[in-house]
């Protein structure tokens, strides 16, 4: 409907408005919905004392977010083939991640799918993912580096025929794109730990890759992006502090998804690197507190995820917050400018 406009970074504004003014219409009735039916969040005994009274807040957000994604972009883009692979790569995790927030408040505890279960399902949807887009959209299987440096990992491909059509499986970059695409859906789902930490980083990281997506000629893609962002934007209205309503592993799972399926139809997975760097810290956090503890009997934070650690030092929720809201705006400034650079 919004297609093919004069100026192409109309699609993009318009995609983020209509995502988040989707979000402010449905998300009231869909609070009002988790609360008849008793569906809310289950905080972890050993948080911080002050999220106790978290617990019972609706969750699953991400049901409206994704829905104010899908809307947005039929309405403002062309349906290529990247945009149903990034949609669809964000979907399934999605649903993989409602099928975890319906466990875990079935069974009433902060834990919803085994982490072998969830990462079973996660590997089915990144070969799924992997798989066409190697051989549907050419995704070339090189690692790019600012400065012109680049990484085949095309070296190890088994070329196969199936029912008459020719599918290249490239050993390496497999590896590659799934540490990239489950890494970073499971950091974001680290990162949803305080009222509109998620939200907001996501949203800034998302309006880097929509520009980054736009540069690199693909304006659709880039409407998805800005849907994404959109999305987070009408979010923060009820997750802010204190928050409404949590976006749960539905809107966390399928964030980060997409956001890597982005990076890699646009071989700029190193720049997503940077621009989601404060991903990458709070799952590294994570990684190193249960090393450091399993091998030394020690921690090395106060509390694990890194925003946690802050909380327990005597910071505000509501500081913690916006300060790493900063660092990500400067890691998405840092990351667009290193886009630059590429070879």
């Amino acid at each position: 409907m919004f297609a093919n406009p004069a100026y192409p970074t109309y699609q993009a504004f318009v995609a983020l408005g209509i995502a988040a003014l989707v979000v402010l219409v449905a998300m009231p009735f869909w609070i009002k919905l988790l609360k008849i039916e008793g569906i809310g969040q289950q905080v972890r005994a050993d948080g911080p004392q002050r999220h106790l009274v978290k617990q019972g807040t609706p969750t699953m957000g991400g049901v409206v977010i994704l829905l104010a994604i899908v809307v947005s972009t039929l309405l403002t883009g062309h349906l290529t083939i990247e945009v149903l692979l990034a949609g669809g790569a964000a979907l399934a995790t999605g649903a993989l991640g409602l099928f975890d927030d319906i466990t875990s408040v079935a069974h009433g505890r902060s834990l919803g799918l085994t982490p072998t279960a969830k990462m079973v399902g996660l590997s089915l949807i990144v070969v799924c993912f992997f798989l066409l887009a190697v051989n549907l959209c050419g995704v070339e299987p090189v690692i790019r580096f600012p400065g012109g440096f680049a990484i085949d990992l095309g070296v190890l491909t088994t070329t196969l025929t199936v029912a008459g059509a020719t599918v290249s499986i490239p050993w390496l970059y497999l590896v590659f794109v799934f540490l990239l695409l489950a890494g970073m859906s499971n950091a974001v789902n680290l990162t949803d730990g305080l009222d509109g930490l998620a939200g907001g980083t996501v949203m800034m990281a998302m309006i880097v890759m929509a520009a980054i997506c736009f540069l690199s000629g693909d304006a659709n893609l880039a409407t998805f992006c800005a849907a994404c962002a959109g999305g987070c934007l009408g979010f923060l209205w009820f997750n802010a502090y204190p928050a409404s309503i949590f976006m749960g592993d539905t809107g966390s799972l399928a964030l980060g998804a997409g956001f890597a399926a982005v990076a890699i139809l646009t071989n700029t997975e190193v720049i997503s690197l940077i621009v989601g760097a404060l991903f990458i810290v709070e799952a590294l956090s994570v990684m190193i507190q249960v090393v450091s503890f399993k091998a030394t009997g020690k921690r090395v934070f106060l509390m694990a995820p890194i925003h946690h650690h802050f909380e327990k030092l005597g910071w505000a929720e509501t500081k913690v917050v916006i300060r790493f809201w900063i660092i990500a705006a400067a890691f998405g400034a840092l990351g667009l400018a290193c886009f630059f650079q590429l070879g």
